[in-house]
């Protein structure tokens, strides 16, 4: 009998996507990094009082030159209670961004995430050195 775990088995929901794509595009401005990193600091860990940037959260942000976002975010835990649904907590705020053609989020979990990834805001209110 092989007793040994592995991530993969402890995960509620192991393929966590979130994908949108938008027929109309209003306005094909070239959406920057700024704006939607903006959009990803209104999006908060419901147990922690820090938004998900700052907290170290999203490891890629990719915006290509048709407005297709793609970002690749992981969470503190695998056991997090919000693994579900924190995906979609990213795209919906995203998707407020006008001129996105599509926005996917993938919930991935290499490399794991350590305190060492937050920012220097972070660390200070949550008191961590």
């Amino acid at each position: 009998m092989d007793t040994d775990k592995i991530l993969e088995d402890s995960l509620t929901n192991k393929n966590s996507v979130y994908f949108k794509s938008f027929d109309k595009v209003i306005n094909r401005k070239n959406i920057s990094a700024k704006e939607i990193i903006k959009k990803i600091k209104t999006v908060f860990d419901p147990e922690i009082p820090v938004n998900i940037y700052d907290l170290g959260l999203i490891y890629n942000l990719d915006i290509d030159k048709e407005n297709n976002i793609v970002i690749k975010m992981t969470l503190t835990t695998p056991n997090c209670p919000v693994a579900g649904s924190m995906p979609e907590s990213v795209g919906k705020a995203v998707s407020e961004v006008e001129g996105i053609s599509s926005i996917k989020v993938e919930l991935v979990w290499e490399p794991k995430w350590t305190k060492d990834m937050m920012t220097e805001d972070a660390k200070l209110a949550l008191d961590i050195f």
